[in-house]
């Protein structure tokens, strides 16, 4: 289960992608009216063009990166488990309808489906509303199997071990300091899936201090994979920070990611690498804001080496941590 993406780089398609993933209320949780108004009367009009012709710097003969690579890793996985793998996103297209159809087609005596939202880390716009939606179909349709999902695994060995091996042949290189770039999320969401409702944000170390609220937090999730990934690389905390992307609007998580890659050459860090952990799959956040965006906003300012190490998209180790996800979800043991 992935996010998904327009079906193609027309302006048409582009509208209809973000209004359906901007009108998701865990995305912009608004009343309905002023959703409605903020973006079909203001947002999509004024962005749909731009987005389209940031799609197209990306786009592939295959079509969009995220699904096609959403296929290959679907491909990699099924060839491993020997078991049959569909693919669906929360917005465009396949539709979790339809994968669920592919399942049962190929599998008449199916008896229980395991879902893997593609997302690391708890959050109400991303995993929350992922996972909700596809509950919501498989009771809605009465379809004649379980339904089981991976819960977030921003902490699992096999994804930490999968993201250390990806970043470690980049550490060759000679750099001053490494950005963990993590897609942003409002403060208010943050406050919002506090189950405690009183400690989330509440203090600058929230994050630090044990809680239940973690279970459900973007922010200390976040952190806990920079730090358990650093601590096994070994990397200096002089060497490594965090900051948040894609922010629309105020009152987002901070430090923003493009403000920080304007900085960071003026502190003399000026050869960095830079990675997106919480995106598993290569898309329009990872290839055109970080990678040909965020790479000419620092060289402008003063930057000299600027490498984006890419997400997990097909790494082996990535299909073997999602194999060991699956079978703990539904209960095997991993023979491996």
């Amino acid at each position: 289960m992935n996010l998904g993406s327009p079906d193609s780089t027309a302006v048409k398609d582009v509208k209809s992608y973000l209004l359906e993933f901007l009108m998701d209320e865990r995305v912009i949780d608004f009343p309905f009216i002023l959703r409605s108004l903020l973006v079909k009367g203001i947002i999509v009009p004024f962005r749909a063009s731009k987005s389209a012709e940031a799609y197209q710097t990306i786009w592939t003969k295959e079509g969009s990166p995220l699904v096609e690579m959403t296929r290959q890793v679907k491909d990699a996985l099924e060839i491993q488990m020997k078991e049959p793998v569909e693919i669906a996103m929360r917005y465009r297209h396949p539709r979790p309808e339809a994968a669920f159809e592919a399942l049962l087609k190929r599998q008449p005596g199916l008896q229980e489906v395991i879902a893997v939202p593609m997302y690391p880390h708890y959050a109400m716009s991303s995993y929350e509303t992922a996972v909700e939606q596809v509950k919501e179909i498989h009771k809605k349709n009465n379809y004649p199997f379980s339904l089981k999902i991976v819960k977030p695994y921003y902490n699992h060995p096999a994804y930490l071990e999968a993201l250390v091996d990806r970043i470690r042949p980049f550490l060759k290189e000679d750099y001053d300091h490494i950005l963990f770039s993590y897609h942003g999320i409002p403060k208010r969401h943050i406050k919002k899936s506090d189950i405690t409702g009183k400690h989330c944000l509440t203090c600058n170390d929230c994050c630090n201090v044990p809680s239940e609220a973690h279970a459900y937090c973007y922010r200390h999730q976040c952190f806990t994979t920079t730090r358990l990934v650093t601590e096994k690389l070994n990397i200096p905390s002089d060497k490594y920070s965090n900051s948040f992307q894609s922010r629309l609007g105020s009152g987002w998580l901070e430090p923003f990611t493009d403000k920080r890659l304007e900085e960071l050459p003026k502190e003399g860090k000026k050869k960095i690498l830079i990675l997106c952990p919480a995106f598993v799959s290569d898309c329009l956040e990872t290839l055109e804001e970080i990678a040909e965006r965020g790479k000419e906003s620092f060289m402008e300012g003063g930057g000299t080496a600027y490498t984006m190490i890419p997400c997990l998209n097909n790494h082996p180790l990535w299909i073997n941590a999602l194999e060991q996800l699956v079978n703990e979800t539904s209960g095997e043991v991993l023979l491996k």
